[in-house]
């Protein structure tokens, strides 16, 4: 499938983005300067922009033009739905401690299709809502040949091309199914402590496994929501 002109602009500017050309806060190049630099329309130059506004990545500021995004966002576990963009349902989110590698819960490890004690690269966000609190707090872990093959998921950076990009580019894999499967059970010490909840407070658990192009499985997502804060809408035809 060919790639569309302003894809390929939102492409080379998330690079550049990932690369710290365009740091934090920092302005990106105007759709005019676009336009005149691949030589295309504005119109289409101004498409390329409104894909990385869509995933976050770029935000506007008045009298400036789009600037990289500051404050960095996620969205909970699961909500990766074809064609949803990252900002919509998108949180700030906290990097908690140092990603690492590590044994993953057995059910997360079933998931992984790991061998009982391999390890998977681990990765801890909380998302917050406006007041500061926590929303949910996500274990995300990575299978060894995934976080072999892309380093900077080691790093504590924030990935501002958002790690689904970071993976494909690095691997050639990319998630084409998604399952995720809610339970609910009660907070562990550790949970409590990140959500700011009562150990033993009932919580919602959304394991979210993504699946590549050939069936295997690239990350695998527990998402912890306190019961209070839970809700599953779903809209289908009848």
């Amino acid at each position: 499938m060919a790639v569309l002109k302003y894809e390929e602009i939102a492409e080379s500017l998330r690079t550049r983005i990932a690369a710290g050309e365009y740091a934090p806060g920092e302005v990106i190049p105007s759709g005019r300067d676009l336009a005149e630099q691949w030589g295309v329309s504005r119109a289409t130059a101004i498409k390329a922009v409104d894909v990385l506004r869509g995933d976050g990545v770029v935000v506007a500021k008045q009298g400036t033009g789009f600037v990289v995004t500051e404050t960095p966002v996620a969205r909970p576990a699961g909500a990766r739905r074809a064609g949803s963009a990252r900002i919509l349902g998108g949180m700030p989110f906290l990097r908690i401690g140092t990603p690492d590698w590590a044994e993953p819960p057995t059910r997360v490890a079933t998931a992984l299709g790991l061998a009982p004690g391999a390890m998977a690269l681990r990765r801890v966000r909380v998302l917050q809502l406006p007041d500061g609190s926590a929303n949910s707090c996500v274990e995300a872990w990575f299978p060894p040949e995934v976080g072999e093959a892309a380093p900077r998921l080691s790093d504590t950076a924030p990935i501002a091309e958002g790690t689904t990009r970071y993976v494909r580019r690095q691997t050639g894999r990319f998630p084409v199914e998604g399952v995720d499967v809610t339970t609910v059970r009660l907070a562990n010490e550790v949970e409590a402590e990140r959500l700011g909840i009562e150990q033993g407070s009932a919580v919602a658990v959304l394991l979210h496994t993504a699946h590549d192009q050939e069936g295997h499985p690239l990350v695998c997502e527990e998402g912890v929501t306190p019961a209070a804060l839970f809700e599953q809408v779903d809209t289908y035809a009848m």
